[in-house]
């Protein structure tokens, strides 16, 4: 009677509007059951007189394309570090915030670690090659607790999400704006992109993230590595739907100031200063400065860990 319900909800969308609409079936791992559910659901609505076509394409929800996909909680990006600290596993297949961001429905696939555990061991998830290895590295018990619990969530949240969306249509209320600042490090900065976005959700804010770029990392100085580090982590600020700014400074906290004035920042979210002696010193008289000027401005600081 629920996936019926379900199928029934989902037809109604389709039926109602002249956009495509875009489902999205989230589990917490491979095996629980996600594109089971999906085909299922495709024969329910090719009865009901639905074209289905099942295949890998891009969905263009403008030309009316229906979509039911489903993805495991590791390949969604803003989860991608929570992920590796529970399982020790850096996931590099990731969807992007903004496809999880379209859809117009979020439903969870859930079964206990112990039903998941049973269907590996029966040969029902991989082949039985695979089974032993699976059981002693990703699909452990304590991972799966986690996961499930981090699926649960994050599809919490989504529903809760597009509920306070519907409430709020047509309300011209502006929303926060967060603001990350980066340096060209790889993981301090990697920390920062990702919780911004994070604290973006859950504030249904948009955010954008800063690199300034001083004399000493200009185009012909900086290192090959840093550089790699930043096109990485700019690129995975994109990938989680942030606007991305890159200003040429030497006066960062100036150039900080500016930009939020210029995009009504609300927010703006750096990572903890280095702690060698001298750029402790260095960092303690910009961090005062600018911490003094955005209290003026009523903006919040948050320092990352």
């Amino acid at each position: 009677m629920e996936k019926q319900d379900s199928v029934q909800r989902f037809l109604e969308l389709i039926r109602s509007s002249h956009r495509g609409k875009f489902k999205i079936y989230i589990g917490m791992s491979a095996g629980v059951g996600k594109t089971y559910r999906m085909l299922q659901e495709a024969h329910q609505l090719l009865d009901a007189g639905v074209d289905v076509c099942i295949g890998y394409v891009e969905t263009i929800l403008e030309a009316r394309i229906r979509g039911i996909s489903a993805v495991n909680s590791q390949h969604i990006a803003r989860l991608n570090d929570a992920v590796e600290q529970i399982t020790g596993v850096e996931v590099r297949e990731r969807i992007p915030d903004s496809v999880l961001a379209t859809a117009d429905e979020v439903v969870n696939i859930d079964l206990t670690a112990d039903e998941l555990i049973g269907r590996l061991k029966a040969g029902k998830v991989y082949r039985s090659d695979k089974i032993a290895a699976a059981l002693n590295n990703f699909f452990t018990q304590d991972n799966l607790l986690q996961l499930r619990e981090l699926a649960l969530k994050e599809v919490a949240m989504r529903v809760g999400k597009k509920v306070e969306n519907q409430v709020a249509e047509g309300d011209k209320a502006l929303h926060d704006r967060i603001l990350a600042v980066i340096d060209s490090s790889e993981k301090r900065a990697r920390r920062v992109i990702r919780k911004t976005a994070r604290m973006a959700t859950h504030l249904n804010a948009l955010f954008t993230v800063l690199y300034i770029q001083s004399d000493r990392e200009a185009s012909d100085r900086i290192p090959l590595a840093r550089q790699r580090y930043l096109i990485n982590n700019l690129d995975l600020a994109a990938e989680l739907g942030g606007e991305i700014r890159r200003i040429h400074s030497n006066a960062p906290v100036a150039a900080i100031i500016k930009l939020c004035e210029e995009q009504k920042i609300s927010i703006v979210c750096i990572a903890r200063p280095e702690f060698s002696l001298f750029s402790l010193l260095k960092n303690a008289i910009d961090l005062r400065r600018l911490l003094g000027k955005l209290s003026r401005m009523n903006i919040d600081l948050f320092i990352m860990s």
